[in-house]
C-alpha cells in the first residue's frame, strides 16, 4: 500500500527571469504536506513570483516545480488546468468580481469547473461561507462589505473546490487588528480542519510566526533560510536576524546602492582631492 510523500510541492534548482531581470536564482525548497508554510522576506525578494510559479501562472526558465510529484513546467494547458483544480488561491485584497453577489463569487469556481446541480452548489456555497462566518452575507455585493469581510469571502471562494493546496498573497495586508487576527485564525483552522497544505506571503511577522509550521525566508531571489518557526527565531544569520526581529540596521540597507554624493552634485568635501 503506497503512502503519500511528506512533501506536496517542491522547487528543484529553479531559475526565473523577466527577460534579462533574474528574479529567482537556483532556488530549491520544499512545502510540507498538511502544514502552514510562511514565505517571507524583504520587499522585492521574489515572494509573489514564487507563489505564481507554485500555481503555474508563471513558467520557470530552468529547473522543476513539482506538485505532488508532477512537474508543472512542461504541462500543456489541459494538464495545468487539471492540476490547478487541486489548488486554491487567495489574491491580494481578495480580487472579488464586483458585479457578482457574495454568493455568486463563491459559486463561480463550482459553476466553472463542475457539472454539479444548482441545489448542491447552493449547499456547498453556504457551507463555505459559514466556515468563514459570513453565511448571512450571501446576498450582498462586494461594495457593501468591509475589507476584512471581502478577504474572508475570497477565502471561501478559494476553498470552494476543496483543494489540497491553498496559496495566499498578503492575506493580512490592509486589515485592522481585529480583522487581521480573524484572518490569521481562519488560515490556521481551515488548514487543520480541512487537511489542507497552506502557503502564504506576508509581512505581518507576529501573526505569521504565530500560525506557521514552516518558514522560508527569501532575499534577492535566493533562499536565506528554510526551517521551523523556532529555528528562524533563533537564527544568527545577519539578514534573517534583522528581518525576523524587525531591525532598521543590518544587511538590508535603507539607501539603494549609489556612489558618493559628489558624483551627482559636484560637491567638494573636506579632505577630498580636487
Amino acid at each position: 500500500m503506497s503512502t503519500l510523500s511528506s512533501t506536496l510541492l517542491e522547487f528543484r534548482n529553479l531559475r526565473f527571469a523577466y527577460q534579462d531581470d533574474v528574479v529567482l536564482h537556483d532556488v530549491s525548497l520544499r512545502i510540507p504536506r498538511g502544514k502552514v508554510t510562511a514565505l517571507v522576506g524583504p520587499a522585492g525578494a521574489g515572494k509573489t513570483t514564487t507563489l505564481r510559479l507554485m500555481g503555474g501562472q508563471l513558467r520557470a526558465s530552468q529547473g522543476a516545480v513539482l506538485f505532488d510529484g508532477q512537474d508543472l513546467t512542461p504541462m500543456d494547458q489541459t494538464q495545468l488546468f487539471a492540476a490547478r483544480r487541486r489548488m486554491g488561491m487567495l489574491f491580494q485584497f481578495g480580487a472579488l468580481f464586483v458585479d457578482l453577489t457574495v454568493f455568486d463569487n463563491v459559486a463561480f469556481p463550482l459553476r466553472e469547473h463542475t457539472d454539479l446541480p444548482e441545489s448542491l452548489i447552493r449547499d456547498i456555497v453556504l457551507m463555505k461561507l459559514n466556515a468563514v462566518g459570513l453565511r448571512n452575507a450571501r446576498d450582498l455585493m462586494p461594495s457593501e462589505v468591509s475589507g476584512g469581510m471581502a478577504r474572508r469571502i475570497a477565502l471561501a471562494r478559494a476553498i470552494a473546490l476543496d483543494p489540497e493546496l491553498v496559496m495566499y498573497d498578503e492575506p493580512f495586508s490592509g486589515l485592522d487588528p481585529i480583522s487581521l487576527r480573524i484572518a490569521a485564525k481562519l488560515v490556521r483552522e481551515l488548514n487543520d480542519s480541512m487537511g489542507l497544505t497552506s502557503v502564504f506571503v506576508s509581512h505581518e511577522l507576529t501573526e505569521t510566526l504565530d500560525i506557521a509550521d514552516h518558514v522560508v525566508v527569501l532575499n534577492q531571489g535566493r533562499i536565506a533560510f528554510e526551517g521551523s518557526v523556532d529555528a528562524v527565531r533563533n537564527s544568527t544569520d545577519p539578514l534573517v536576524y534583522q528581518y525576523i526581529h524587525e531591525l532598521p540596521d543590518g544587511p538590508v540597507q535603507f539607501h539603494y546602492p549609489a556612489g558618493p554624493l559628489a558624483g551627482d552634485f559636484g560637491l567638494k568635501f573636506a579632505g577630498q582631492k580636487p
